[in-house]
């Protein structure tokens, strides 16, 4: 509606504000349009046009007349009977050749996972699938609840990005939501849902099209009126993305804010993907991961995955599907075999499901003779043969066979593999005299491996049953055509082989096709190669010759192709590349590689095999059913080169454990590449004590950056960083800081300076946990890195640091943070002085109920200090159960204030440590009341160094005997027990509720007088793990009296630490674990020489994986004892 005025050329102040004032009624639902000028000179007359829309009413907005809702409700029930139809059946291979069934009745539920990357695959998706483990992390959503909220979320997603690699089962996850809901059974408050294909749009792409004029070419929705789009809820389904031709250009592509506007279709798909078209709409894509990215992140609330068939789906599958239960379950139980763990691995895929039923069942049920197909290859060529015969009715030119056929459908799979298509048209069919009227007809070969597209198309669309299909045919193809006539289809230089004796050497054709794989840029031809070579085997090509008269030929060695490969993966030094290699060699019938492997894990020796043989054991580890969660460098041998072989492995961890392994600083580069890749499953990385420096760290946050990190916890003790090296790592931490909980930096002396650098990039992460032991941190200010979020640290670790009373001014402003939820403070050696102590313990006794662990030791606290600290123990509210004062000079007053102090709340301590302080007897005997306390939970006790005597000992023991249920750990290392005192300690270990695990009485001046009561002690429990005896005078007849102890079944101990063993006693402690060999793993021991038949044969223990023993450490007697 226009309107037209004129305006005076000038007007006072007051006519002005007059004007401004005015009052205009409308009546009778008519729009008044006042246009008002103000603080404006003009000269001459203008005119102003202004154009209104009037706005509907509320009542009119609200209301839609019975006609009308009559009308769309007639619209809706035509969408849903006609989608209804159309995807009632699911279709298995080929619609024509029978084996459609009902969606419901053979449908099973797709494993669907929230979250993901939309990454680039950089390798073939079926190895990639066999490089890969689930994880138990995974948020497993519902196919009907894709459009639901989640957990923790208050509004659904409007738009839905699905990926799955190729026959995963996207395009049947839109089948079967398209139909219930059709059906009425789920998602009911959606009103009309539109799905389309990327493959039929293609077809129409050229043309253009309002977003009325498109859904009405494709469905029946009766009269909708251009208002009805905007006013109900409606979902489009676009499937396939990884398949369109149009650009989507969603940065160039104008807008369009109309259902009639006509416009090009990419900008009509740009408009309603990105919500400028029907804003309210929702919209649900599917794609393959390598064309995921098309649509940028911001337009997208939700990424889930299919992830095809877990374990007990594919289980389910066949149970499903093959009709006689016991067929189903001895293909379930041959595809578990471990000749075919590759292929049970791509069942994930259901179609992989689907064309191993059919392989299997047929040889089953069936009085073939012969053994079932234990290659990928050889399954594909029984599917070939069972499809090929399935029709007896031919429908073939005159003179036509199945081979030719075959071979006509193989040129079409290579020409299209080598442009990257997978899906093709009529005129592709031509090209390889593909009869279109055989192809409409559906009968013979032809139908059972190519499909025709149905449904909603409106024109003919073609593709292969899956891509590993193509790729099969695409091999046999080539190979065929060189053994026909010497014609190396993958070779540059397009020539023809000749041979004198009229043999074609293969291993030309087999070294392009591996050159050719390992040349590719992301693995396309990694499946195809493999089927090559298995088809190049005797057995498949007898299989062919039989089957489909292809052409016989002398069988030939295969043994060059297999030395060539070798030779590869020598060279190879990680990479899935690798991976694929040993699965040509497994269609080669190659275990050799393999085999030696196998030797060398069961003699338990795997330090010294060569580098092809790590790139074995990754390929053996990957197809094995191992838990494979934790990588530990140190099982395998500490050096990069075998990281760098075992990087697939590393890949599909979720805790990789490298600590001291000889690594430098290049090894971050691989393990970046680690972080970053797109299944990443890595949580948990323990680099400490390496030399990574630096530069390390550079590399290092290349993979800290990548969205794909799920780094939770990252250890980088004693890595030789320093400044700089904390500039990179903070550049990493604040690009992707979302999932990091635990940082160590300990042992790198970066000074105050790197904590700056490091600080703003803390300050972003939500660390639950952060050590900075020995950092060289004075806190001037250090304290900017404890502008964490006190709600979420829980563990922090500043020992080792010598720390100003500045800097532990603003430690205690952190911790009387009303939000402080710090359970774990760590102030070993930091330089505590007595107002530093005074002012911790206030601000601790401003928030006592939070702190679970305190460790002040290697502070003089004086006993002010430790009164202070006395007092906040005494506090009803405080929850410190682990409270560690080694060496504080605990004084006699200060002793009497702190067992007074936990003795007014014994229940709640767990771990105690007063190492290193001069207790004497009369200290240890008033830790001893406490510990006798019938309420006292004490389970770990260390007095290491405290100078008591067996007096002391005594009262101890017999206090722990009168409570002995809870005692786990005891550690009284260097002091003056005697033999009288273990006599008295052994009344507490043959106590029945004794449930002692750790014992250690190093350094105690203890003789073989003492072994004969301890070990009767210790065999009346099994409950004790360790043992430290180790700087004590036992001679060969005390260690002979622990040999009989190890010996007894009872004894479970599993590590051991001795003094002063000769030969003589190593041969008795051979005998015990050769006797007992289940549970003893490390035995350390004091000699004065290193050789000898005893130890010898200790060793042999230890290298044989039938004992438990991993670990045997030699140390001279002349080395002094240590804490």
């Amino acid at each position: 509606m226009g309107n037209q005025t004129s305006a005076p050329t000038s007007q006072s102040a007051e006519t002005q504000r007059e004007a401004g004032s005015s009052t205009v009624s409308a009546h009778s639902g008519s729009v008044i349009n006042t246009p008002q000028l103000s603080g404006v000179n003009v000269g001459g007359n203008i005119n102003i046009n202004t154009y209104v829309q009037p706005p509907a009413s509320t009542e009119q907005t609200q209301h839609i007349s019975p006609t009308t809702e009559e009308n769309i409700q007639k619209c809706q029930a035509d969408l849903k009977s006609y989608l209804k139809s159309q995807t009632k059946n699911l279709l298995q291979g080929t619609e024509e050749d029978g084996s459609q069934t009902q969606l419901n009745k053979s449908y099973t539920e797709l494993y669907i996972t929230e979250g993901g990357s939309g990454e680039v695959n950089h390798e073939h998706e079926v190895i990639e699938l066999e490089c890969t483990r689930s994880s138990s992390e995974e948020k497993k959503i519902h196919l009907n609840d894709i459009f639901e909220p989640l957990i923790k979320e208050d509004d659904p997603p409007q738009r839905v990005l699905t990926k799955g690699i190729a026959g995963i089962g996207k395009t049947v996850a839109v089948q079967k939501f398209t139909h219930d809901w059709a059906v009425g059974k789920a998602n009911q408050t959606i009103e009309f849902i539109f799905p389309f294909t990327f493959r039929e749009l293609n077809l129409i792409k050229d043309k253009d099209w309002s977003l009325t004029e498109l859904i009405a070419y494709y469905f029946k929705v009766g009269d909708l009126e251009a208002s009805d789009y905007s006013n109900k809820s409606i979902l489009f389904i676009f499937d396939g993305l990884d398949e369109s031709k149009l650009p989507l250009d969603i940065k160039k592509n104008k807008m369009c804010h109309s259902v009639t506007d006509t416009t090009t279709l990419d900008v009509l798909l740009t408009n309603l993907i990105t919500g400028k078209l029907l804003h309210k709409a929702s919209v649900w894509i599917t794609s393959r991961p390598a064309a995921a990215t098309k649509i940028p992140a911001k337009f997208i609330d939700r990424v889930t995955e299919v992830r095809g068939f877990n374990d007990e789906q594919k289980e389910e599958y066949f149970q499903r599907n093959v009709s006689d239960k016991d067929v189903a379950q001895k293909i379930f139980d041959h595809l578990q075999s471990k000749p075919l763990r590759s292929l049970y691995i791509m069942c994930h895929i259901p179609v992989f499901c689907w064309i191993s039923a059919t392989a299997l069942q047929s040889l089953l049920t069936k009085t073939q003779k012969g053994e079932l197909p234990k290659t990928v290859t050889e399954m594909y060529t029984h599917f070939l043969i069972v499809q090929t015969k399935r029709n007896n009715e031919k429908d073939y030119h005159e003179g036509e066979t199945d081979t030719d056929v075959i071979m006509k459908l193989g040129k079409l799979a290579f020409e299209q593999l080598q442009k990257g298509n997978i899906i093709f048209y009529e005129d592709d069919l031509k090209s390889c005299q593909i009869d279109l009227t055989q192809a409409a007809v559906y009968s013979g070969v032809c139908t059972q491996i190519i499909r025709k597209e149905f449904g909603l198309h409106k024109q003919n669309i073609y593709s292969f049953i899956h891509l590993s299909i193509q790729e099969f045919l695409a091999a046999l193809y080539v190979l065929e055509t060189f053994i026909d006539n010497g014609k190396n289809l993958l070779s540059k230089v397009k020539v023809k082989v000749v041979s004198d004796k009229g043999e074609l050497p293969l291993i030309l054709l087999h070294k392009s096709a591996v050159d050719m794989a390992l040349d590719s840029d992301y693995g396309q031809w990694d499946l195809f190669v493999r089927f090559l070579l298995g088809l190049s085997q005797v057995q498949n090509q007898e299989l062919l010759q039989k089957f489909f008269q292809f052409k016989e030929r002398p069988p030939q060695s295969n043994k060059m192709t297999i030395t060539r490969i070798h030779e590869k993966i020598k060279k190879l030094s990680y990479t899935d590349k690798s991976i694929n290699l040993f699965h040509c060699l497994n269609e080669l019938g190659d275990q050799s590689l393999v085999e030696q492997v196998q030797k060398y894990q069961s003699s338990g020796d795997v330090s010294k095999i060569s580098p092809a043989h790590w790139s074995a054991l990754a390929y053996l580890l990957l197809v094995s059913t191992d838990d494979l969660d934790v990588f530990d460098l140190q099982k395998y041998h500490k050096s990069e080169e075998v990281l760098k072989r075992l990087l697939p492995v590393l890949r599909v961890a979720k805790t990789a454990l490298l600590s001291d392994c000889n690594l430098v600083d290049s090894c971050c580069h691989n393990i970046s590449s680690v972080l970053s890749f797109k299944s990443s499953r890595l949580e948990e990385l323990d680099l400490s004590k390496n030399n990574l420096q630096d530069y390390g760290m550079t590399l290092l946050s290349d993979g800290l950056k990548s969205p794909n990190c799920k780094l939770q916890r990252l250890c980088l003790q004693d890595c030789g960083i320093t400044k700089k090296g904390c500039q990179a790592l903070a550049s990493g931490l604040a690009s992707n800081s979302s999932h990091l909980r635990e940082l160590d930096l300990s042992n790198n002396r970066f000074l105050d300076e790197g904590l700056e650098l490091l600080s703003r990039a803390l300050n972003q992460c939500t660390l639950e946990t952060l050590r900075l032991c020995e950092c060289g941190l004075k806190g001037e200010p250090p304290a900017s890195a404890l502008n964490l979020n006190p709600s979420q640290l829980k563990n922090l670790d500043l020992s080792r640091n010598h720390f100003t009373e500045q800097a532990i001014t603003q430690l205690c402003s952190f911790l009387k943070h009303p939000d402080c939820q710090l359970e774990k403070l760590g102030l070993f050696k930091t330089n505590l002085q007595t107002e530093s102590v005074d002012a911790l313990a206030s601000a601790l006794a401003s928030n006592p109920s939070q702190l679970r662990e305190l460790d002040l030791g290697g502070n003089s606290l004086g006993d002010g200090g430790v009164m202070k600290i006395a007092a906040l123990l005494k506090d009803p509210n405080c929850k410190v159960d682990k409270l560690r004062l080694f060496k504080t000079n605990l004084q006699t007053e200060s002793v009497d204030a702190l067992a007074s102090a936990l003795a007014s709340n014994p229940s709640q301590l767990r771990e105690l440590d007063l190492g290193g302080n001069s207790l004497g007897d009369g200290g240890v005997m008033k830790i001893a009341a406490l510990l006798k306390d019938p309420n006292c939970k004490v389970d770990k006790l260390r007095l290491v160094g405290c100078q008591f005597t067996h007096n002391g000992c005594a009262v101890l023991a017999s206090s722990l005997k009168s409570n002995p249920g809870h005692l786990r750990v005891l550690d009284l290392t260097r002091n003056v027990l005697q033999d009288v005192g273990v006599e008295n300690l052994s009344e507490f270990l043959a106590e029945p509720l004794c449930q002692l695990e750790t014992l250690k009485l190093k350094c105690c001046m203890l003789t073989a007088a003492c072994c004969r009561s301890l070990t009767f002690a210790l065999s009346c429990s099994s409950a004790l793990k360790e043992l430290d005896l180790s700087f004590n005078h036992l001679t060969d007849q005390g260690l002979t009296l622990l040999a009989d102890w190890l010996r007894k079944p009872q004894c479970r101990l599993e590590i051991l630490r001795l003094p002063g063993c000769t030969d003589s006693s190593c041969e008795s402690l051979a005998s015990a674990l050769t006797l007992n060999p289940s549970h003893l793993r490390e035995l350390e021991l004091s000699r004065t020489d290193s050789e000898g038949p005893g130890l010898e044969r200790l060793s042999g223990l230890q290298r044989n994986s039938g004992y438990k023993l991993q670990k045997l450490v030699v140390k001279s007697t002349v080395a002094t004892p240590t804490d």
